[in-house]
């Protein structure tokens, strides 16, 4: 069975309390079920986690291709913008990453337009709210089928 492991990076937690006007009211408990259940339904298993410490995410991001990840679903939040670990681990390892963001970065503040992650992922989904992920989970999904 393939796996697609989602990271959440800092503040996420407070979906659905943050913000709610840009994030929008879901939760990202909310969030994880319905990315899982899209999964399910192509057979392909989800592991979820969401960290406010930039190392939590550095370790899964290398001990993915250990585990049997096939695909990174990423929303790095603001580790985005300044976590050179980050962008390091994943051109580490040849699991392929989806940088995802709810909002759109480039219409918000300055500091959140430049990603030091998007050069070494394989692309952006960004704006959609949180259609930006199930967009990201459907990518993987398809790339996963045609692998297998």
């Amino acid at each position: 069975m393939s796996k697609i492991l989602v990271l959440h990076g800092p503040n996420l937690n407070l979906l659905g309390m943050r913000e709610p006007e840009i994030y929008g009211r879901e939760t990202l408990d909310d969030i994880n079920e319905m990315l899982e259940k899209q999964a399910a339904a192509q057979g392909v298993e989800v592991e979820f986690l969401q960290s406010n410490h930039e190392g939590v995410l550095v370790d899964a991001i290398q001990q993915a291709p250990r585990n049997g990840v096939a695909f990174i679903i990423l929303n790095a939040a603001a580790f985005t913008h300044y976590s050179i670990a980050i962008r390091d681990a994943i051109a580490a390892i040849e699991v392929p990453v989806i940088e995802v963001h709810i909002s759109n970065v480039h219409t918000r503040e300055e500091f959140r337009h430049h990603s030091v992650i998007a050069p070494v992922v394989m692309g952006q989904i960004l704006g959609f709210g949180i259609d930006s992920y199930f967009g990201a989970m459907a990518v993987a999904l398809k790339k996963i089928k045609a692998l297998y």
